[in-house]
């Protein structure tokens, strides 16, 4: 009988993206990894992880790389090891699980973690046959993006085919970037809770109805945006996202803002009153705002319409998720809002830190479902 596991998770190693503990290898040796619904490769920092081939890791002929949308990226050895998660009789854990050993990385990738958990889909999870076994010979980037390219079966996917949990996780959280003042780990807005395997049943998390998006690729969790309201404001947008998107948004756990593109930010801000877009525009730029400046209480609510597996699904995110105060500094503001690539919109922690998100692999009949219920925080 599949089992469901429930982690707590933090904010605070990765200043806003939530990690979360796993245990890997012959001694299950703790590790911290960034938990990432926006890919889908397993892979560890190799200074913090070095495999232990006498003890049963098992070294493989492939590699990987991967890149991020922040432009952090890492190339590494594929090892096959067991990895499980929890503790006590809802422990899980799987055996030769494909995990990448990153000997090469840029400065920002890992940041305070140990590695990081994509939690998509297997066409994300590229790997490259080499012609000898990738460790601890190092082949460079380019050697390994010139191998045979192929793909290694994703945790959550192997979990799933083993019978020993669903392919379905899900989340509470509660803010985007690290809460200042309240006592870091301690803090109860810098905490929150993966559950893999589950979610429906962990009626604790959540209040009322699930409204279930439609997951239109099995890739990303890639979901068709139709319109999105700046308070009162309406703004429809075109289902054809940008060339190798199968759509025109998704739903990222690893992305702690509202990330547009160019011109759909600007037709954004252009909705709020002068004196907001003012503000916007600092901030967006990346500076901190005086919290005393922002008069919360007149901000509008965003609107997020996606297309649903039955009607509309119609979420809302406040000025207080998109805002975040006491950020940086106590008595300081950050707004989760930034500009990226032309007609792809990334919904990310803002998004989700006002629901109990579920990240069903299996739901819509097999493509995949995003279920939102409204979280008790």
């Amino acid at each position: 009988m599949p089992k469901t596991v429930r982690i707590p998770i933090t904010n605070v190693f990765l200043g806003g993206d939530y990690s979360g503990r796993i245990l890997v290898g012959p001694q299950q040796q703790p590790m911290n990894v960034l938990l990432d619904t926006g890919s889908s490769a397993l892979a560890l920092d190799g200074q913090k992880y070095k495999p232990d081939t006498k003890g049963g890791d098992e070294v493989t002929d492939l590699a990987q790389y991967d890149a991020y949308g922040d432009k952090s990226s890492w190339t590494g050895a594929v090892i096959k090891t067991k990895v499980g998660a929890g503790a006590g009789t809802t422990a899980i854990s799987a055996t030769e699980v494909s995990l990448a050993v990153a000997y090469e990385e840029t400065a920002n990738m890992f940041r305070g973690a140990d590695g990081i958990l994509g939690l998509a889909y297997q066409p994300l999870d590229d790997a490259f046959q080499l012609p000898q076994a990738t460790w601890p010979k190092r082949y460079t980037q380019v050697q390994v993006r010139g191998g045979k390219k192929t793909t290694v079966v994703p945790f959550l996917t192997q979990l799933a085919d083993e019978d020993i949990a669903f392919d379905r996780v899900s989340f509470l959280t509660r803010r985007s970037f690290t809460h200042q003042g309240g006592g870091g780990e301690n803090d109860v807005l810098n905490q929150g809770v993966l559950v893999i395997g589950g979610g429906e049943e962990s009626n604790d998390l959540y209040k009322g109805d699930f409204q279930v998006a439609k997951v239109v690729a099995d890739e990303w969790y890639n979901t068709n945006l139709k319109a999105i309201k700046v308070g009162g404001s309406l703004l429809n947008l075109h289902k054809l996202g940008p060339r190798g998107m199968p759509s025109n948004s998704i739903v990222d756990s690893g992305t702690n803002s509202l990330n547009f593109g160019p011109s759909l930010l600007a037709a954004i801000v252009e909705k709020f009153a002068p004196e907001q877009r003012t503000l916007l525009a600092t901030a967006i730029g990346g500076r901190l705002v005086a919290a005393a400046d922002l008069d919360l209480a007149t901000w509008p609510t965003l609107t997020f319409v996606l297309e649903g597996l039955a009607g509309d699904v119609t979420l809302d995110v406040k000025p207080s998720d998109y805002w975040q105060v006491d950020t940086g500094q106590v008595g300081a503001a950050a707004v989760a809002i930034t500009e990226g690539q032309e007609r792809l919109s990334i919904l990310g922690l803002p998004l989700m830190n006002g629901y109990f998100t579920i990240f069903d692999g299996e739901g819509g009949g097999g493509k995949g479902a995003i279920k939102f219920a409204t979280a008790v925080r």
